[in-house]
């Protein structure tokens, strides 16, 4: 077994989230020791992970990238590519990766509270060994959905599909779809990227929905942007555009959410004027109302170009079964397919998949609640990264991560070593965690931490509230207890493994 090793602060993940924590740590905790452990063998997280065609974001990325590093690429809707790009500039410009430890899978996280350290306990994919770490503070920037498989329903006879079968998250790269006909079941942000993207080779793609999505058009390249370049310095463009971006969405979402009916009539206004009038328009008119469900976004309406040109047909229908060379629907039609990618969502799984304990009692999550979208309540020293569903991942991260330095120096100064979220108001109730209706969303309620009915235990979903409430409100709560461990963290510093101490040996009498 390789020695402990002790750090400040782990962050499990080095994905978007995960190099923009550390960046952040970097400048505003500079005194804190840290690694980033990483169950993969590349950082980039999501963007490294999904190869299918056409991968992009679906926000813009003046609110998607850091808030420390400005988008320079002239696209505004950024491919994988470029965003695997743009990660990996932010970790070399301050020098990240030599802290990243790579093929490493962990599997167990224990609080001890006699030490007021994480004990962790990690899986090396490449040596197969056991390693130990120890931690004051751990960050999960795991996400939230199962790295080695999506979410495939139960498809009554798919396994008499002559043809290919494919999830987009384990895309093959030799995948030949030349004038081949291909099924996207799905009708959500992959399955609109993926859908106008094999288009393009396809000789035909039909999209199969259960249900319809709203669906609109962003511009892929911002005139005010490209203009801007050519008067202002590149940070003054990405802070002026990022705060125009911002704006644009919260009024956009607050829209839909205070006059729902007027946000569907324009909505379905806009897409009318994008399919054509004779489109049946009952493919992109869902059931529910604006924003309970994510909006997807196509760049340059190419979902919609494709529709126009009949290289992309839209059916809206229940699968009664799979046949051996396409899918049979309730309605009685048959769909004719050699190819049929299941774009129908991920497998949601909390931090990572690794057990989490406190003094080897293993946490229950689905019975606690969030503190300010960061801190899980009974739960010490440990924070999770969860970005805003109703706009850029990384506007929250951002912000999460500030205050979490923040928090850190804040007991650096005061000579405490532990902090713990406690509610003791029992007025506050437990909601969901998120509160939208994706399938995927849904199928996590039993494994996802609650949030509260009161403010911090709320989620504000609102920028312009968590930026006054995380970058420049008081770190100091009564729900937040601060504590010193009763051993001296400088010991365990100085001789990690103490934390790990060897198991005793079994005795003859209890053997007996």
């Amino acid at each position: 077994m390789s020695a402990t090793e002790y750090f400040d602060v782990i962050i499990i993940g080095a994905g978007l989230s995960g190099i923009g924590a550390a960046c952040h740590l970097k400048k505003d905790c500079p005194q804190k020791t840290f690694a980033i452990l990483e169950g993969r063998d590349a950082m980039g997280g999501t963007w490294d992970l999904f190869r299918y065609p056409g991968i992009r974001s679906d926000s813009d990325m003046y609110t998607l990238g850091y808030n420390f590093k400005p988008w320079t690429n002239a696209k505004g809707i950024a491919d994988g590519k470029d965003i695997r790009e743009y990660i990996r500039q932010a970790a070399d410009e301050n020098d990240i990766d030599r802290h990243i430890r790579y093929g490493s899978r962990v599997i167990n996280s224990n609080w001890d509270s006699e030490a007021g350290v994480w004990k962790v306990t990690v899986r090396d994919s490449n040596s197969e060994t056991t390693k130990h770490y120890v931690c004051n503070f751990l960050l999960c920037c795991t996400g939230y959905y199962n790295y080695d498989h999506g979410y495939t329903p139960d498809f009554p006879g798919i396994s008499d599909f002559a043809g290919q079968i494919i999830h987009p998250q384990k895309w093959p790269e030799d995948l030949d779809y030349s004038n081949k006909k291909v099924v996207v079941i799905g009708s959500g942000a992959t399955a609109v990227t993926v859908v106008p993207a094999m288009a393009e080779k396809a000789g035909h793609v039909t999209m199969l929905q259960r249900s319809p999505t709203y669906v609109m058009t962003i511009p892929q390249d911002d005139a005010m942007v490209n203009g801007l370049r050519k008067l202002l310095p590149e940070k003054w463009v990405y802070r002026i555009t990022r705060t125009r971006n911002i704006s644009l969405s919260l009024l956009m979402y607050n829209y839909c959410k205070t006059f729902p009916n007027h946000a569907r009539k324009l909505i379905y206004k806009l897409t009318r004027k994008q399919v054509g009038a004779d489109f049946d328009m009952k493919h992109f008119t869902p059931s529910y109302n604006p924003w309970d469900e994510r909006l997807c976004a196509v760049p340059d309406g190419d979902l919609f170009k494709a529709i126009r040109e009949k290289q992309v047909s839209v059916v809206t229908d229940h699968i009664d079964t799979f046949t051996k060379d396409g899918i049979k629907l309730k309605s009685g039609e048959k769909l004719q397919a050699d190819i049929v990618i299941t774009a129908t969502g991920l497998d949601v799984e909390m931090f990572g998949k690794m057990e989490v304990q406190i003094d080897n009692k293993p946490l229950v999550a689905k019975e606690k609640m969030v503190y300010r979208g960061f801190l899980m309540e009974d739960l010490p020293n440990a924070g999770m990264v969860f970005g805003y569903t109703n706009a850029s991942w990384t506007l929250k991260a951002d912000l999460i991560t500030e205050w979490m330095c923040r928090l850190l120096n804040h007991m650096d100064k005061t000579g405490n070593s532990v902090v713990v979220p406690r509610n003791f108001d029992d007025s506050v109730e437990h909601r969901p965690f998120v509160d939208m209706e994706s399938g995927y969303i849904q199928r996590a309620l039993d494994k996802a931490p609650k949030q509260g009915s009161k403010i911090p235990w709320k989620l504000a979903q609102n920028y312009a509230v968590d930026l006054l409430m995380l970058r420049f409100g008081k770190v100091s709560d009564p729900r937040l207890r601060f504590s010193k461990a009763a051993r001296p963290l400088a010991d365990i510093r100085q001789n990690p493994a103490t934390a790990f101490p060897p198991p005793q040996p079994e005795s003859a009498e209890s053997a007996a």
